[in-house]
């Protein structure tokens, strides 16, 4: 038989069978066939393009690896200036390209370590940084006119770029010579991870102003990364992911425009930031289809440089994947991951750690994830070849197809008035909350496999964690901060901050004046209050999305479903009222996706649910909890500030009289820490990939046998 005869024969037993039983339905509402032929790639255009040219599907370089590899760029920072400092010189000495670094929450929110409101976040989930004499130490003996540094700042960007150019001044380099980038991608705040401080439309004034300063001083600089990354980790689908992230750029791109900026004087140093999950060639595809789409979405502007039109990206795999059970899975998990950024094309690249779902990475864990690069450039050959997976009937096809609907969501949210108008009215927002909590019902169904959490799960001993003590690091900023204070001109900082007021009233660039600010030594949580003088500090109404996870999940097993919501009602038969739970999120940490998941799944099992607002304070917490004679006080935590927070939640509900409320913990908590949590008082705790309703069944249970004390409220 010749090969056309067996091809036909091929296609005919194809068309015999029912191939719609096998089409898989992904979240992002693509059907994904068993089989791709040529006659897929039939009419779409954009395979005959080389790398290097117009519309950039294969690459922004035409020589991409096989010239020079991506940079291998870290993301760290944990504890004080120098402990971080020490790990960035280690790394670059084993094989580290670039830093990228981490602050903490209170530094991303404009508060000085001294600030009462952060008493459990200091050099938690970041390296804690006040003034530039923080900065000087953070980059001792580190060359800022060799390296280069990406720094992910959103909310304090104004005083920590200051701070940034101050060190890099006394260090003897220009601005002109630094190279890097600073996030400087506000929207997304307002969308997903909520380390803001001011209003949206202040916030975006500020982020032109980085813009239009670095175009005219720091010629090398990346003035902004638009970064789809905490969309991802928020429960975005890649299509939601890719078209919020490129609709933002096209808000930054207008706001710079609106600036009378050149298109060709910022363009070129605009750069992105993708988060990439398990979804292998989902993630491949999105990385390609973001090249074409940016492309085309920046011609009508007429830039004359082609770089103008070149989307260049850093990817982090996702955090989200990690699982606190049997953690070493992670590992694999993450080289996946890794893999598929590269066959995407990215430029720079961060692996997480293994351990990053139960506390922050260790020395050891850390070069794993540093050596899965080093691995992956150096010893595969997947380096020689520009993008090896151009012309395959799957990935290009799968790329089209995400570049269609990315760009019809896109459309949606131009229709709205473009991403400001969108957020401000919450439909990014709730759109991604829904697929979070479809996402979840999924994974509680088993309809989503991961090992060790829903399928092949075992027993495994806790993992060797990496302790940061946040009161001996707050002590030690504190004392800093008093030192810096005392030796400072007070009168001129104080001078210097009137003027900075005088110009964000007055709608000047305020990076000129901020710059002089730090450089005379004022705090970041200085500058930042004389601007919230101005603009105020934002605070978002809490908003949850309804019957997303019951409806998916009644769908499924509605008799599990319904015999848990009659036990609700038996329940509130028995005590008068339904069972009544408060999610909280404490300090400043503002990743909200799991109490939101949390929330609105146990409203839909028949709950009672109130949240808290973001960043409240233990008695905060605590006072609205008994205000709302609730049953439950649920504690989410992602930022390791359970050691301090808990025991103070505890304290305080006893002295507002609500010790009858009971406690439970969910979120990255370490299993050698659950016994103190458990002897201080909490009820119950909740690790990752718990599914929400044995959480529920456990929530229950237990606020059956504290029935007595429920009934005397």
């Amino acid at each position: 038989m010749s090969k056309e005869e067996w091809a036909k024969k091929v296609k005919a037993e194809l068309k015999d069978r029912d191939l719609q039983q096998l089409i898989w339905h992904t979240p992002e509402g693509l059907d994904i066939k068993p089989l791709y032929t040529p006659e897929d790639l039939d009419k779409i255009a954009d395979i005959r393009s080389y790398p290097g040219c117009f519309p950039y599907l294969r690459g922004p370089r035409a020589t991409m690896y096989a010239n020079r590899p991506w940079t291998l760029r870290q993301y760290a920072g944990f504890s004080t200036a120098e402990e971080s400092n020490a790990f960035y010189r280690e790394n670059l000495k084993a094989g580290q390209h670039g830093l990228s670094v981490a602050f903490d929450l209170p530094t991303h929110r404009g508060y000085d370590s001294d600030h009462p409101r952060v008493l459990g976040d200091v050099g938690k989930a970041g390296v804690a940084v006040d003034t530039v004499e923080d900065m000087k130490l953070l980059f001792k003996d580190i060359p800022l006119d060799q390296v280069s540094v990406s720094m992910t700042m959103n909310g304090a960007v104004i005083p920590i770029m200051a701070a940034f150019i101050v060190v890099a001044e006394e260090q003897g380099v220009k601005p002109a010579q630094l190279k890097g980038t600073m996030q400087n991608d506000i929207l997304k705040e307002f969308m997903v991870r909520n380390t803001y401080i001011y209003p949206p439309e202040p916030s975006m004034r500020l982020v032109a102003d980085i813009m239009e300063y670095t175009s005219q001083y720091m010629p090398k600089f990346n003035s902004i990364s638009v970064s789809g990354y905490h969309m991802h980790e928020a429960g975005a689908t890649a299509v939601e992911e890719l078209a919020f992230t490129l609709a933002d750029g096209l808000e930054y791109v207008r706001t710079a425009l609106k600036r009378d900026l050149p298109i060709d004087a910022f363009a070129p140093r605009l750069s992105f930031f993708f988060g990439i999950g398990m979804n292998f060639f989902m993630e491949i595809a999105k990385l390609r289809a973001a090249r074409v789409l940016w492309a085309e979405l920046m011609e009508p502007f007429k830039p004359q440089n082609p770089q103008s039109l070149m989307l260049r990206t850093h990817c982090q795999t996702s955090g989200v994947s990690l699982t606190a059970q049997d953690p070493l899975n992670n590992i694999i998990r993450t080289t996946l991951e890794a893999l598929s950024a590269v066959l995407g094309g990215t430029q720079s690249l961060h692996t997480d750690s293994y351990d990053e779902a139960v506390g922050l990475p260790t020395p050891k864990s850390a070069r794993v994830a540093r050596n899965t690069q080093l691995i992956l450039a150096e010893e595969t050959g997947i380096t020689h070849v520009v993008d090896p997976l151009g012309g395959s009937y799957y990935v290009e096809t799968l790329t089209h197809s995400l570049k269609t609907h990315a760009k019809a969501l896109i459309d949606e949210v131009e229709a709205l008035g473009g991403m400001t108008k969108a957020i401000l009215e919450g439909m990014p927002k709730l759109r991604i909350e829904e697929s979070a909590a479809k996402r979840q019902a999924r994974i509680d169904l088993g309809q989503e496999t991961i090992v060790g959490v829903n399928k092949y799960t075992i027993e495994e001993p806790p993992l060797e964690i990496l302790e940061i003590d946040a009161s001996k690091v707050r002590k030690g900023q504190i004392k800093c901060l008093k030192e810096i204070k005392k030796s400072r001109n007070g009168r001129l900082v104080e001078q210097l901050l009137n003027q900075l007021i005088k110009a964000a009233k007055e709608g000047e660039n305020v990076m000129p004046l901020a710059i002089e600010a730090m450089r005379a030594r004022a705090t970041v949580g200085e500058v930042s209050s004389a601007l919230e003088e101005v603009f105020t500090r934002y605070e978002a109404s809490t908003r949850t999305i309804h019957g997303v996870y019951g409806s998916l999940y009644g769908e499924k097993k509605p008799q599990e479903l319904d015999d848990f919501r009659k036990r609700v009602a038996f329940f509130e038969k028995e005590t008068g009222k339904r069972p009544h739970l408060m999610v909280a999120k404490l300090g400043q940490d503002g990743h909200d996706r799991g109490a939101k998941i949390i929330a609105s799944a146990f409203e839909d099992l028949g709950f009672q649910v109130d949240v808290g607002p973001l960043f409240q304070t233990p008695e905060e917490a605590a006072r609205e909890a008994v205000q709302k004679h609730v049953h439950v006080l649920g504690l989410s935590s992602l930022a390791a500030g359970h050691h301090i927070l808990v025991p103070q939640v505890l304290q305080a509900l006893k002295e507002a009289g609500g010790q009858d409320i009971l406690v439970v913990c969910g979120g990255v908590i370490p299993l050698q820490d659950y016994e103190e949590l458990y002897a201080q008082g909490v009820a119950a705790i909740f690790g990752p990939g718990t599914p929400l309703l044995s959480a529920a069944e456990t929530v229950l249970n237990l606020l059956k046998k504290n029935v007595s004390a429920l009934n005397g409220k």
